[in-house]
C-alpha cells in the first residue's frame, strides 16, 4: 500500500526581483496621499504666521501710504487730512525743483548703469580666467557690495574733500590740476563725484552675476570657436554675449531698479546739494518727508512705484527670447 507523505508541501518562493504587492502597490513604492480638509487646514495653519506678518508690515504700510497721496497730511497740521484727490500729484509737477530732479534722475540712472556693465563685464572676463592668487582678486573686487552705500558715500565724501581729499592730491601730482577743486560744493562737480562713487560701488554686481553666467558656458563652444579661426571681437559678439544674454538683461533690469531707489550714497556724500543740485527723485521724497508733507512724499512715492512698473514691463518685452532662438 502505497505510503502518502504528510510533509506539507513548501510553496515555491518568488523569482528574484520579482515585486511583490501590499494593497495593490510594489513594494518600496509611495502611496500618493490624498489631500483632505484636515491636511488643507494643517497647511493653511502654518501659512496664516506668515501672511500675517507680510501683511502687517508689508501690504498695510503700502496701502497706508498710498492713500496718504490722496489726502492733506501734513506733520504741521494733522487736524485736516481730509481727501484732496490728485492735488498732491499736481504740486509735485508744479514745483521748479521738478525739472531738475527728473533730469538729476536720468543722468544718475544712464550715467551709472553704462559704466558699471562695461567695467563690470570687462573684470568678469578677466577673472574667467585662471592666473596666479585669483581667488584674492575675486575678494578684493567683490568686497564693495559687503560695505553698506551710506558708508560708501562718506568715504567719498571725505576723498573728494577741496583740502585734504586724496582725489585732489593725486590730481595735483600727476599735473592734471593746478589748484584744488571744490568737488562736492560746485553744482557741475558734484553729480560728477557721486557718479564715480556709484559706479565703483556698483562694478560690483555686474561683475558677480556676469561672472557667474560666463562659468556655465560651455569650453567646447569657444574651442570650436577657435578652430574655424574666429577672433577675440567675434567670439565676443556671436558667442559670449548671445549666451547670456538672459543674464544681461535681468542684471541691468535690477541695477536700473535699485539705483533709481537708491539715495543713501547722495545722501552720504551731498544730501543732495550743492542747492539741490544732486537730488534725485528717491532723495528728492525723502527731503519732503522730512519737511512732514507726506501726502507729496507719498504722491510722489506712488509716481517712483508706477515708473519702474512700466519701465520693467516694458524693457522684460524688449529683451525676452523669442521661441526657438539659439545663441
Amino acid at each position: 500500500m502505497p505510503v502518502t507523505s504528510t510533509t506539507p508541501s513548501k510553496t515555491a518562493a518568488p523569482a528574484e526581483g520579482a515585486a511583490s504587492r501590499k494593497g495593490g502597490l510594489p513594494r518600496g513604492a509611495r502611496r500618493k496621499r490624498e489631500f483632505t480638509t484636515r491636511r488643507g487646514l494643517a497647511i493653511a495653519a502654518y501659512m496664516v504666521p506668515a501672511a500675517l506678518f507680510v501683511a502687517v508690515f508689508t501690504y498695510y504700510p503700502m496701502v497706508a501710504g498710498g492713500q496718504m497721496a490722496f489726502r492733506n497730511w501734513k506733520l504741521s497740521d494733522l487736524t485736516d487730512t481730509s481727501w484732496v484727490g490728485l492735488r498732491n500729484f499736481a504740486d509735485v509737477f508744479a514745483d521748479p525743483a521738478w525739472g531738475t530732479v527728473l533730469g538729476n534722475t536720468a543722468v544718475w540712472v544712464v550715467g551709472s548703469i553704462v559704466p558699471q556693465l562695461v567695467i563690470g563685464f570687462a573684470l568678469a572676463l578677466w577673472l574667467r580666467r585662471r592666473f596666479f592668487l585669483r581667488g584674492l582678486y575675486q575678494a578684493l573686487i567683490f568686497f564693495p557690495w559687503a560695505i553698506s552705500g551710506f558708508l560708501i558715500g562718506i568715504l567719498f565724501r571725505w576723498m573728494f574733500n577741496s583740502e585734504f581729499g586724496v582725489v585732489n592730491d593725486l590730481l595735483q601730482k600727476v599735473g592734471l590740476i593746478d589748484e584744488p577743486i571744490a568737488w562736492l560744493a560746485d553744482p557741475d562737480t558734484a553729480m560728477v563725484a557721486v557718479l564715480v562713487a556709484n559706479v565703483w560701488y556698483g562694478v560690483t554686481f555686474f561683475a558677480i552675476m556676469i561672472l557667474a553666467a560666463l562659468q556655465s558656458i560651455p569650453d567646447e563652444l569657444y574651442e570650436a570657436a577657435a578652430l574655424d579661426g574666429a577672433g577675440k571681437a567675434r567670439t565676443l559678439f556671436r558667442i559670449t554675449i548671445p549666451y547670456i544674454r538672459t543674464t544681461l538683461a535681468l542684471t541691468v533690469l535690477l541695477r536700473v531698479i535699485w539705483i533709481f531707489n537708491f539715495p543713501d550714497l547722495i545722501f552720504g556724500m551731498t544730501g543732495g546739494g550743492p542747492n539741490d543740485e544732486t537730488h534725485i527723485v528717491t532723495t528728492w521724497m525723502i527731503k519732503i518727508t522730512q519737511q512732514g508733507d507726506y501726502g507729496r512724499a507719498s504722491a510722489l512715492g506712488l509716481l517712483v512705484v508706477a515708473a519702474l512698473l512700466v519701465f520693467a514691463v516694458f524693457f522684460l518685452m524688449a529683451t525676452r527670447e523669442k521661441k526657438g532662438a539659439r545663441p
